[in-house]
């Protein structure tokens, strides 16, 4: 069942007089239960698209156009009183960097405390128990609760992240590159958590990354994004086993894999482009090897190669 669907968002932002197309024509669904992955390089849109849906877009953006259609409603024509029931109670968001996320003169438990008295009917008791609940279910002792974000380390602040995204029970939650700065150990224990949580819970969730290698762990589906737009959408077997776009297949190629050769994998040349005046054609086509002169004219169509498999391509074929 479809718990969430973005239909052709558009994002854009002042900047130094002129306007950057930060998303230019998003589509994508989520289902209940699921875990979508939203992929690419920095600048892509990934977060600008997340932060979209909670309707948390700094003062120089605006949604310009599209619907972002959330249980039947579409939370762009909410008011702002209305969109704040959503926050926290429906949709949540694991923020990057619970180094600088947390107030370092409130307590932890007091900051995920304030999170249930503002969007949950709940007394200060029922405030306070939840807290300690929180923190046995993302494995931290409840004695601190009453310790400040310094006396963690960065892993366990990341679960305190995780504890007040958790702390009214929403429907969605969204991690935007939730193991930025933590070694690797500490990733794997945070990504093992999440998809703990998430089938104890029932929750659907949008993971945000950069990272490829981490997908296939924690999500069913990946959307590709380069410059603001869905170069390919689909289930991870069918993106790492049939890639249709050349930037997805470069994607792949740039991480090493531990059953082939033994070498440097591959960069992607180039830079990615700039918004403000974004190349003609196919975003992608002055870094793709396989581009063709029509590339350079005309955006390429979304086409499905099965009903889970979608792909922006003039080429059409597998890489």
């Amino acid at each position: 069942m479809e718990i969430l669907k973005v239909k052709d968002l558009k994002i854009y932002f002042k900047t130094g007089g002129k306007e950057l197309r930060a998303v230019d024509g998003v589509s994508f669904s989520l289902f209940d239960g699921e875990a979508l992955g939203l992929v690419g390089e920095s600048g892509c849109g990934k977060t600008t698209t997340a932060l979209s849906i909670m309707r948390l877009l700094p003062q120089n953006g605006r949604i310009a156009q599209g619907e972002i259609i959330f249980q039947g409603e579409d939370l762009i024509k909410k008011s702002d009183k209305d969109i704040r029931k959503v926050r926290w109670k429906d949709i949540s968001i694991i923020f990057q960097g619970a180094m600088n996320a947390l107030n370092p003169v409130i307590t932890v438990g007091e900051q995920i405390k304030e999170a249930i008295l503002l969007h949950d009917q709940a007394d200060e008791n029922e405030a306070r128990r939840r807290v300690k609940e929180l923190f046995e279910l993302v494995e931290l002792d409840k004695k601190r609760v009453r310790q400040y974000p310094h006396e963690f380390s960065g892993g366990m602040r990341q679960r305190v992240m995780i504890a007040m995204a958790l702390a009214c029970r929403p429907k969605i939650i969204i991690g935007d590159e939730p193991t930025t700065a933590l070694d690797v150990m500490v990733q794997s224990q945070v990504f093992e958590l999440i998809g703990k949580l998430r089938a104890e819970l029932g929750m659907s969730m949008i993971l945000i990354t950069h990272d490829l290698s981490v997908l296939s762990e924690t999500c069913e589906r990946a959307a590709v994004m380069y410059g603001g737009k869905i170069l390919e959408c689909g289930r991870i077997e069918e993106l790492y086993s049939n890639p249709m776009n050349p930037y997805t297949s470069m994607l792949l190629s740039s991480f090493p894999d531990i059953s082939k050769e033994k070498r440097m994998p591959s960069s992607i040349p180039g830079l990615p482009p700039g918004l403000i005046n974004p190349p003609e054609g196919c975003r992608f086509h002055p870094r793709c090897p396989h581009a063709l002169e029509i590339c350079r004219k005309e955006e390429p169509a979304i086409e499905f190669i099965t009903e889970t498999h979608s792909y922006a391509c003039h080429r059409g074929g597998a890489y």
